[in-house]
């Protein structure tokens, strides 16, 4: 075999090895694309977490409501935190603790504040997110190695939208005249399908790559103890400041509403939509939602017993640097605008794993051809075995 033959074969061979990784890249971006509608498929599927009216006209209760219906109907019970989803169409969800040490998320229809069903402990929202995330990997000891593994195909994705635009010359044409034959077979179908497709997803392609590498450098920092956060370390009340109302007995904490009037006068337009309570006697009042930028979270710590605000985190206290970063995550899984601007990310979602398939056809295709190339050059190149014991007999007569 002739030194080109024998590193056509090693070419071959190295080009069916990266089978792997494409179908590694394809189940990425397919669980990827489920884990953005996962919530509304869980909506689907789970009669408990949709909010239904009782009535046309039913209003929803403020969350001083909400935890008295459920007081009313398990008096033992101590509330831990409330959220309430971007769309109306969801009940809240409430982490609920019982005398008996069990911790439970439950549907509570925001309505009604009838506790409606348990949430599971890992339903199809978390298994597509975590598949898609880190492949089920357990964090041990700092991110999980499965993290790194997907997060690392940011860098990839984003030097193959680069290496595309620049192969594909004038690709801006293809916004104009776009081509699609179908008529042609399936390679010319398919070629043509991945460079469309790509053009019309060339914004999508840089958001997850560009958000999907930050999420690598996230965890590089977290595993190094470094923090770009601004944040503040709110310190606990001190006892002498926890007023009694008898002794060894705490004083009851100010209603939830006149707790979020106080972090909506601090924090303008501020949309209070999760809740944390006090976990003890020295701890704050958190509220939190989204403002003016819907990429960010702002929140406010408030003593529950005086309502006074101890500390804020509002978009003018992040940095430049923070803008950035708090940003990614929402625009990586499009969880920020409702239930449109998920399902635009579900669409291109669809596109770009298709563009991973047909990619992999297109390749997969090419070197099976080009294998199948060699294998009939080598068998042309072999020495017949009756030629070969001719050339013996010749040679002994001589």
């Amino acid at each position: 075999m002739s030194k080109k033959s024998r590193s056509k074969i090693w070419f071959l061979v190295h080009s069916w090895l990266a089978l792997p990784i494409w179908f590694f890249v394809l189940i990425v971006c397919i669980t990827g694309t489920l884990a953005v509608v996962s919530q509304e498929i869980v909506w689907l599927a789970n009669p408990d977490i949709r909010a239904n009216k009782p009535t046309d006209n039913a209003e929803l209760l403020s969350y001083d409501q909400v935890i008295a219906a459920i007081k009313h109907a398990e008096p033992q019970v101590i509330v831990e935190s409330l959220s309430r989803p971007d769309e109306s169409h969801f009940a809240l969800s409430v982490d609920l603790s019982y005398p008996d040490g069990r911790s439970v998320e439950v549907y509570v229809n925001p309505y009604t504040g009838v506790i409606q069903g348990i949430s599971p402990s890992f339903n199809f929202k978390a298994f597509t997110r975590a598949l898609h995330g880190w492949w089920l990997v357990p964090f041990t000891n700092g991110f999980s190695w499965g993290w790194y593994l997907v997060s690392l195909l940011g860098l990839p994705l984003l030097v193959s939208l680069i290496t595309g635009l620049v192969v594909y010359k004038r690709f801006w044409k293809g916004f104009f005249k776009p081509t699609l034959r179908l008529t042609h077979g399936a390679r010319i179908f398919w070629g043509d399908f991945h460079r469309l497709s790509g053009i019309w997803s060339i914004w999508f392609i840089a958001v997850i790559s560009i958000t999907g590498t930050w999420f690598l450098i996230q965890a590089i920092l977290s595993d190094n103890q470094i923090s770009i956060s601004s944040e503040p370390i709110v310190p606990v009340i001190t006892r002498d400041k926890v007023p009694m109302s008898s002794p060894g007995v705490p004083a009851p904490m100010i209603p939830l509403d006149e707790a979020i009037n106080s972090a909506t006068q601090r924090i303008p337009g501020l949309e209070a939509s999760f809740i944390s309570l006090p976990s003890t006697a020295y701890s704050h009042l958190r509220i939190g939602g989204r403002g003016w930028y819907p990429l960010m979270f702002q929140t406010a710590e408030i003593n529950p017993y005086s309502g006074e605000i101890a500390a804020s985190h509002q978009l003018s206290d992040r940095s430049a640097l923070e803008f950035v970063t708090e940003s990614m995550r929402p625009l990586h899984t499009g969880d920020f605008g409702g239930v449109w601007i998920k399902l635009i990310w579900f669409f291109f979602g669809l596109v770009l794993s298709m563009m991973v398939l047909s990619g992999l056809l297109i390749w997969s295709k090419r070197t099976a051809l080009a294998t199948l190339h060699a294998l009939k050059r080598s068998a042309r190149t072999a020495p017949q075995p009756a030629l070969a014991l001719q050339n013996d007999a010749l040679e002994g007569n001589q």
